[in-house]
């Protein structure tokens, strides 16, 4: 086999020139997950395989044909995580989080793997926001997860969603359920897919969640688990519309939804792009999970969460022309021309950025001509050239590469002055920026540098 040098086929990388996406997106959902209560946690990216054969279901495509796994070398079956919530619910039992107030409110950026046939917004690595309550079964616990879902999604400016809620009911009434769909699938086995017809008598509602276009058609006219849910989930359903109808949150009920993992229980929903370019993608699923606590070896303990792909929000935003924050560039650029001037912005750039500026010198030992055009391409908002002369004088010109102003600037005071510089330039800007019609973050971007 020729050795290869591209990335593994399923896989992304993320240039320089694209990071700073990311990085808004994965900030942004930390500080609205902390304006919740949920403070972050962090866990392996491998676990043992039978924790997700436990939690996720053995019957469960992700379990059944997309994780991987392998033998590590003390022969024990390792599985890369295909998605959070099973390594958060482990770490929570481990470390005895129970103990703690409940409920317990974690969230995480994770990457997680599975083996899939890749496609837009579709990878075999992908990297997830997820929040999970421990220990609160109410539905104001499933209220208050969705409108964080809905907080964040507004906070990026992804509007165009659809919020489509259902409830899959609990284990008790959803034995019925089970019984209802065994007699309707029974009459169409000819026409099931041979992984469906594995799952007819183990979990035939795994059967909807089916991917195979004839299996989806079938599943379309089986009844509804809606129709099967004890008074107890129904009113459980009935009290989270409230909350949301409260909260100024739009849903629509669609019984079909059920979600791929089996650990579900009672709500499960989804956010639905709407945009053109992404129309129906899910952009965030989740809903309860009130018996995976217990199933992984902890007390009975309700809990609820969700997940949203971080790759498929940038390609939302991207597809439906919504915008980032500019890409950070140079506070400063010190162009140089002999050894001494070489060693002075080595002084300048050290002290500027235990300040925080960010701080561009030559290090190829270019010409001034090409250190400038060096300049202009990194976007750099200042820069100051030192040679002979400006060392002898012990001051330099510094250039607002915006408008092309100069400022004399000392070079032993350089870190104070460079500073007031910055703020005169700001406040001229602000001077002449018409901000009647700005909203708050548009003047706040004035001030910065």
């Amino acid at each position: 086999m020729a050795f290869s040098v591209k990335a593994i086929k399923g896989t992304n990388d993320v240039k320089p020139c694209e990071s700073h996406k990311y990085q808004y997106i994965e900030q942004a959902a930390l500080d609205t997950a902390k304006s919740f209560g949920f403070l972050e946690m962090r866990t392996p990216v491998f676990e043992y395989t039978e924790l997700f054969d436990r939690s996720v279901g053995e019957t469960t495509d992700v379990v059944q044909k997309e994780m991987y796994t392998f033998n590590d070398k003390g022969d024990r079956s390792i599985t890369l995580r295909p998605e959070g919530t099973a390594g958060a619910v482990r770490a929570f039992l481990e470390h005895g989080l129970f103990n703690e107030p409940l409920p317990q409110k974690i969230c995480y950026l994770t990457s997680c793997y599975r083996y899939e046939k890749p496609q837009a917004g579709r990878l075999r690595e992908f990297h997830q926001f997820g929040v999970e309550a421990f220990g609160a079964g109410t539905a104001i616990q499933d209220a208050e997860i969705i409108s964080l879902a809905n907080t964040y999604l507004n906070y990026l400016g992804i509007e165009n969603v659809a919020l489509e809620i259902n409830s899959i009911g609990c284990p008790e009434c959803r034995k019925k359920y089970t019984e209802a769909l065994k007699e309707y699938f029974e009459n169409k086995k000819g026409d099931l897919c041979e992984t469906c017809l594995s799952r007819l008598d183990r979990n035939p509602m795994r059967i909807l969640d089916c991917k195979s276009p004839i299996c989806s058609g079938i599943a379309e006219k089986a009844p509804v688990v809606l129709d099967f849910i004890c008074d107890d989930c129904r009113e459980h359903f009935n009290s989270l519309q409230k909350y949301l109808d409260t909260m100024g949150i739009a849903y629509t009920v669609n019984p079909q939804i059920v979600r791929g993992l089996d650990y579900y229980t009672r709500t499960v929903f989804e956010f639905v792009s709407k945009y053109e370019t992404t129309n129906g993608l899910v952009v965030c699923g989740g809903g309860r999970y009130d018996g995976l606590i217990e199933e992984l070896g902890g007390n009975a303990l309700p809990a609820c969460g969700f997940g949203m792909g971080l790759e498929r929000l940038v390609l939302i935003m991207e597809g439906a022309g919504i915008p980032f924050p500019e890409a950070p560039k140079y506070n400063l650029s010190i162009v140089t021309a002999g050894e001494n001037a070489v060693l002075k912005s080595l002084q300048i750039a050290t002290d500027l950025r235990s300040e925080g500026y960010s701080v561009s010198v030559d290090t190829v030992g270019r010409s001034i001509k090409a250190q400038m055009k060096y300049s202009n391409k990194i976007g750099a908002e200042y820069t100051v050239v030192l040679g002979d002369n400006e060392i002898e004088e012990n001051k330099a010109k510094l250039k607002n590469m915006s408008d092309g102003t100069e400022t004399e600037i000392s070079l032993d005071n350089f870190s104070e002055e460079f500073f007031g510089a910055v703020v005169k330039d700001s406040m001229d800007g602000i001077a002449s920026a018409d901000i009647s019609g700005m909203n708050p973050e548009d003047i706040n971007n004035l001030f910065k540098f």
